[in-house]
């Protein structure tokens, strides 16, 4: 099995969680958004949207995250997991629903979200010329990098994904009054699906806004982190001061890449 993915990526970090929690082994291979990795050839030639994760279990290609999800939880079925099923699949569609793009990039500085967004417009022009005969999908993935420039403008927009979003933790606050985990006793992927959020907010320095006020979200999110799933797959990114060194060392990165115009 191989997972292309990042660890800049919410839905990456899902399914990784997930697949450490199931304790299936897979291929980790990096494919960094903020430097248009995900935009080489070969990786569109596998996945046309240019979107992670990207999940691969021989012939088996899968990249809708809530997908993969349920294919991961296929995997390795728990007696007590048949229980839950159905409330396991209203929390992965409910958190699925949220576009974590949108709320990401709109609580971010301006100046670093404008730079990154010109500097992947022209990785992918520069794609295209080194590959016309997927042209056409690079034209898609541009129109959709200018799509969410304009979404970022529209505020409306930008409220609806925050509501959304404010809708789910309070979902989350009133069943986390009633069980430890999403779906009952035990962790499950909704878990999995939910833990990312927690995570981004919490990047963002928006605690005080989203988290501090749901007293149950907060403990629980205390408890997430001590997993050994979420200091693999996000604290040793994104911990303490970790999370400077991973953002500093893209920024470089890309301050390199486009000062020498190596697209």
């Amino acid at each position: 099995m191989q997972l292309y993915h990042h660890p800049y990526s919410v839905d990456s970090q899902k399914v990784r969680l997930a697949l450490e929690e199931k304790g299936i082994d897979y291929t980790s291979y990096h494919a960094n958004p903020l430097t248009g990795k995900n935009l080489d050839s070969s990786f569109f030639r596998t996945n046309p949207s240019g979107k992670l994760p990207v999940f691969q279990n021989g012939s088996r290609v899968i990249y809708q995250t809530a997908d993969i999800m349920r294919y991961i939880d296929s995997l390795v079925v728990y007696e007590s997991a048949a229980v839950a099923a159905a409330g396991v699949a209203e929390w992965v569609e409910k958190i699925d629903g949220w576009d974590s793009k949108i709320f990401t990039l709109a609580h971010v500085p301006q100046k670093y979200r404008l730079f990154v967004s010109r500097f992947i417009r022209r990785v992918i022009i520069a794609r295209m010329s080194e590959s016309p005969d997927l042209a056409s999908v690079y034209h898609a993935k541009l129109r959709d990098a200018y799509d969410t420039e304009e979404k970022l403008k529209d505020p409306d927009i930008v409220k609806q994904s925050e509501e959304k979003l404010s809708a789910i933790l309070d979902d989350a606050e009133a069943q986390l009054g009633r069980t430890p985990f999403l779906v009952g006793e035990e962790y499950t992927i909704a878990d999995s699906m939910f833990v990312p959020v927690l995570a981004r907010i919490a990047l963002l320095n928006l605690e005080r806004e989203y988290i501090n006020g749901k007293p149950r979200i907060a403990e629980y999110y205390e408890r997430a982190k001590r997993r050994p799933s979420y200091r693999a797959v996000i604290g040793k990114y994104f911990s303490g001061w970790r999370r400077y060194r991973t953002l500093f060392k893209t920024l470089c990165c890309l301050g390199v890449r486009d000062a020498l115009r190596r697209y």
